[in-house]
Formats: structure tokens, sequence, C-alpha cells
């Protein structure tokens, strides 16, 4: 391999790469009345309190969980972000009423999101299942930072667009969401809107910001196996801004309902792997890896997410032989 190809080689990598951040900027942030995309997970079977408040106090138990994904590794301002989730059966209006509260922390590019929701859900027993209406109310404290150069100390891209505010710039937004978590002895079904009321942010300087409504729809089917220590799950999880979608479909198979290993298909983006376990004394752990086959494929290393929880009973009177937090 010569010097000149090496330098050729080197300079289109860089040059992409400033391209590609650059469409970032201008496709998430999407100044001038757009929307941006919501984050993307992979483990959203332990993510649901996330996009949907109906899943609020669904298991009867206390549940603390965090989640930290790393997108599109070794990509220059590729997305990480971190998730923090804790909801309880607490009875404080009704009979099978449930509380959550959402901590997102979001960074692509040039911008840093941090959300905080809280979630109210209500649960009635339908079809021999419970199915719990939930709402969430929470603020988006959105902050860009277009003083950021490159790996070369050069500037990224070219500010000269009046409509992007200049330096830094942030602000904060309400949130409302509204959501439904179907839970049967065999399966499961959810439908959400995050961002009902498309909130809209005026920056300081300039540029106008707002969030596009999403809409979200999962489920999942529990299937016996004919060894009574397996079983298969497959599962979906669709969502859309009403202008693009994205589905990822998965199948799981579980091993005395507490030790899990699957595959999945992000349509058009990747190919998901995951595994994980639940112990006996409630905390459970899981890890998935994409793998890119996009047009970005050629410049990543995959994605890699992570997952720790942690479920307790909330009242004594209900402590009986611990089987599984999640299939009790």
């Amino acid at each position: 391999m010569t010097d000149n190809y090496r330098y050729i080689t080197d300079h289109k990598w860089q040059l992409l790469n400033k391209t590609i951040l650059f469409w970032i900027l201008v496709n998430i942030s999407n100044f001038a009345a757009k929307a941006q995309q919501d984050p993307q997970f992979s483990q959203n079977r332990f993510n649901q309190l996330t996009v949907n408040p109906g899943f609020a106090g669904s298991s009867e138990l206390i549940n603390f969980s965090i989640l930290n994904r790393f997108q599109w590794v070794g990509f220059p301002g590729a997305p990480v972000t971190t998730v923090f989730n804790t909801d309880a059966s607490l009875h404080l209006i009704g009979k099978n009423d449930g509380i959550g509260f959402s901590v997102i922390n979001d960074a692509i590019g040039f911008e840093k999101n941090i959300s905080v929701g809280l979630n109210y859900s209500w649960r009635t027993p339908v079809g021999g299942g419970q199915l719990g209406s939930g709402v969430s109310l929470g603020l988006m404290n959105k902050n860009l930072n277009l003083d950021m150069t490159g790996i070369d100390g050069s500037d990224l891209v070219n500010l000269s667009d009046p409509s992007l505010p200049a330096g830094k710039a942030g602000g904060v937004m309400a949130d409302i969401g509204l959501g439904l978590y179907y839970q049967h002895k065999n399966y499961e079904l959810a439908i959400s809107v995050k961002h009902l009321n498309e909130p809209t942010l005026a920056f300081e300087q300039s540029g106008i910001y707002s969030l596009k409504r999403h809409y979200y729809l999962s489920g999942s089917y529990t299937v016996q196996m004919a060894d009574e220590r397996l079983q298969a799950l497959p599962s979906f999880f669709i969502k859309s801004d009403a202008t693009s979608w994205q589905a990822d479909l998965n199948m799981t198979v579980l091993y005395e309902k507490r030790i899990w290993g699957g595959v999945g298909y992000r349509v058009r983006d990747a190919l998901i792997i995951q595994a994980g376990t639940e112990l006996w004394n409630g905390i459970k752990f899981g890890y998935s890896y994409d793998i890119s086959i996009s047009a970005l494929s050629r410049y990543n290393g995959g994605s890699h997410e992570f997952f720790l929880a942690y479920s307790v009973l909330l009242y004594k009177k209900r402590v009986h032989k611990y089987k599984s937090v999640r299939f009790l």
C-alpha cells in the first residue's frame, strides 16, 4: 500500500466522518420545526417504562434498573445513552395503581438531552389479564454545543446557517405521554405515545426545535417447549413518528425462566445478539450486541448495551418461595 493511497484513504475517512456527523446534527436536531428521533434500544423487553407509562406497577414489585447503550462504537459523535427507571405498585389512589420514575441521559454529536418523567398507571382486569393505563409528565433539558472540533482540531462544520444557534444553547420543554399495557398469562401487548403535546423550544440566539409525537407498539408471546425448563419468547417492537418507522423482531429462549439468550433483527439496520440471567436474590443483568448492516456498517464496531436491575417484594405478607422476578 503506497503512501499516496494511505493519504487518500485517511482523507476520505475524515471527510466521511465530518459529513455523517453533520448529517446527524441536521437530521437529529432538525431546527425549523422538525423532530428528534427518540433514543434507540435493543433490550426493549426490560426497558418498557421508558416508552410506556402503563407499565408502571405491573409486576407488583419495587423495581430499579439502569441501562447503558454505546451505539456505533468507534464512530465520532456516536450516541451514548443512559437510562434509570424505578416503579412500584403502591395503591396510592386505587387498589391496583402504580407509579414510576425515569431519567434518560442521551448524548449524540453536538447535543445532550436529559429527560425526567413521572409515571402513573391504574390497572383493570380485562379478558383474564390486566390492562394498565398510564400517563407520564416530564421535562426535557436540551443542550447544544456547536463549538466542538474534530480529531484534527478543525471545525467539524461550517456554522454559517443563521438558523443554527452559535456556540452553546439550551432550554427546557414540558413533555406528556400516554400508554396502555396489557398483561396476560402467556402474552403481553403494549401501545403508547410520547411527546403527545409536541413541545417547541425557541433558542435565545436563533433556531426553533420541535419534538414530534412518537408512537410505540410492542408485544410478546410465551411458548412452552416440550422440555418444561425451556420457553420460547417471540416478540416485536415498532416505533414511528408518523413519518418514518423502525421495527425490531426478536426470538428469545428462556431456561428455567431466569436464563435467556436470543437473536433479533432490526429492519435494514442491525442484527442483535443478547443474553442475560436473573438471580434468586432479585438481581438480573443482560447484554446485547448489535451488528450493523446499514450503510454505516463499514465505519463502526457495532453497538453495546448493558442492563442491570434489582426487584424486591413490596409487602411482607406476600413473601413466599421465590422463583423469579419476572415470571412469578
